[in-house]
C-alpha cells in the first residue's frame, strides 16, 4: 500500500498496553512512504510504566519516522493553520481522551492536535482503547460517530468475561482503516 505524497500524523496517548501493536503499526505505516509525524500526549511522554520506558518511546518513534515527537500544546496548534496533515491518527485512544474530545476539551499536544486539524476539515481516525467503552464514556463515542470528518479503526470487546465494558481497536486493520477515512469513508464494519 503506497500512501507517497500523504502526511500522516500518529498520536500516542496512556493507554500503554497497546504500545507494542501501536508500534508494529507505526513500522508498518512508515513503509507505506507516507511522511510521518508523532505527538505525545503528556503522559505518554512522561509516565514509566511496566510496558516500558517514555524515553525510549518517544526515541523509538523518532527512530521509526525520522521526525522529532511534538510534545507540547504550543507545538501541536499550528497544524491547523498550515494544514500540514492529510490524516491525523489518535493511536491509542483511551477514554480519557475520547471523553475529553467529545467535549470540546483541549489540554493536552494529542486534543490541541485532533482540534487543530479538524478545522482544516480534514479526517481524524480514532483506535480505541478503553475499559469503560461500554459503561461510562459509550455516549462519547457515539457522539464522535456522529461528528464529520471523526472515523474509527474497527474495535470490539476485548475481554467480555473480566472486562465486560472493555472495547479494544483492531489495529491489525489501521491501514485499510487510513486509507478508507483519506477518502471520506469509515472502514466496515466498525464493531468487530
Amino acid at each position: 500500500m503506497c500512501l507517497k505524497g500523504k502526511t500522516i500524523g500518529i498520536a500516542f496517548t496512556g493507554s500503554f498496553c497497546t504500545y507494542t501493536k501501536a508500534f508494529e503499526q507505526l513500522r508498518r505505516l512508515a513503509q507505506t512512504d507516507a511522511q510521518i509525524q508523532t505527538i505525545f500526549s503528556d503522559a505518554a511522554q512522561t509516565i514509566d510504566s511496566r510496558f516500558g520506558k517514555a524515553a525510549d518511546f518517544l526515541a523509538e518513534a523518532e527512530r521509526i519516522t525520522g521526525r522529532p515527537p511534538i510534545l507540547t500544546i504550543s507545538g501541536a496548534e499550528p497544524i491547523g493553520p498550515s494544514g500540514c496533515l492529510d490524516l491525523l491518527v489518535i493511536l491509542p485512544c483511551t477514554g480519557n481522551t475520547i471523553a475529553k474530545l467529545a467535549n470540546g476539551i483541549t489540554d493536552s499536544p494529542v486534543l490541541m492536535a485532533a482540534k487543530a486539524h479538524l478545522r482544516n476539515e480534514k479526517p481524524l481516525l480514532l483506535s480505541v482503547s478503553t475499559n469503560d467503552a461500554l459503561g461510562m464514556n459509550m455516549k462519547n463515542i457515539g457522539l464522535l460517530m456522529n461528528t464529520k470528518n471523526i472515523y474509527f479503526v474497527p474495535f470490539g470487546q476485548d475481554n467480555p468475561e473480566k472486562k465486560p465494558n472493555s472495547m479494544i481497536a483492531r489495529t491489525d486493520l489501521l491501514l485499510p482503516s487510513v486509507v478508507a477515512a483519506l477518502n471520506g469513508r469509515q472502514y466496515q464494519p466498525v464493531i468487530q
